[in-house]
């Protein structure tokens, strides 16, 4: 797919969160990162110098990033009680928006994405702010419509539960993947 992609936190609670998306964004190829709420400076743990690589921008108030918004891109709340990461068709130019890890995207600025995604899991689907970051990203860049049907050999395919035996089956005799294309 092609497009430009930017993340970022909205009210953000700690600055290492901001560094690991950062570092993410970075290897998964995103445009930029931003904050809005809150600055943060370089991260100790940015191995990378990720800084000089991608920008990362912060905007006091929803307001003042909604005006700096990029042209036609699509703004994405990545929020439980969204569409289904798997079943997400990413938008061509998409600006992916996290909320705070302690309290999530608000309900007025909720209603002011274009769409909003959430993260399944086997268990509780409530991940890290990085880490959901993340994972959004990577399904974007490796998980396109064309090959969101890869599966392992066996069967497995990513709307199967994580729960059953025959995935646990799956995953014990059989480690190798089927090409993506």
């Amino acid at each position: 797919m092609s497009g430009y992609y930017e993340i970022g936190i909205f009210h953000t609670k700690t600055a290492q969160n901001v560094g690991t998306l950062w570092r993410s964004a970075y290897q998964l190829g995103a445009a930029g990162i931003f904050t809005i709420g809150r600055r943060y400076d370089r991260m100790a743990s940015d191995t990378y110098n990720v800084a000089n690589n991608i920008p990362m921008r912060h905007y006091e108030t929803f307001d003042e990033f909604i005006a700096n918004r990029p042209v036609n891109a699509v703004l994405v709340g990545v929020e439980m009680g969204g569409e289904p990461l798997a079943e997400f068709v990413h938008p061509r130019n998409a600006v992916y928006l996290l909320g705070a890890e302690d309290h999530g995207l608000p309900p007025d600025i909720l209603a002011k994405c274009n769409k909003v995604v959430s993260l399944q899991a086997v268990r509780q689907p409530s991940y890290n702010v990085a880490v959901a970051g993340s994972l959004v990203l990577y399904s974007r860049v490796f998980y396109t419509p064309s090959n969101k049907t890869c599966t392992r050999q066996g069967g497995f395919s990513p709307s199967q539960s994580l729960s059953t035996p025959e995935v646990f089956s799956t995953f014990e005799h059989e480690s190798t993947l089927t090409p993506c294309g």
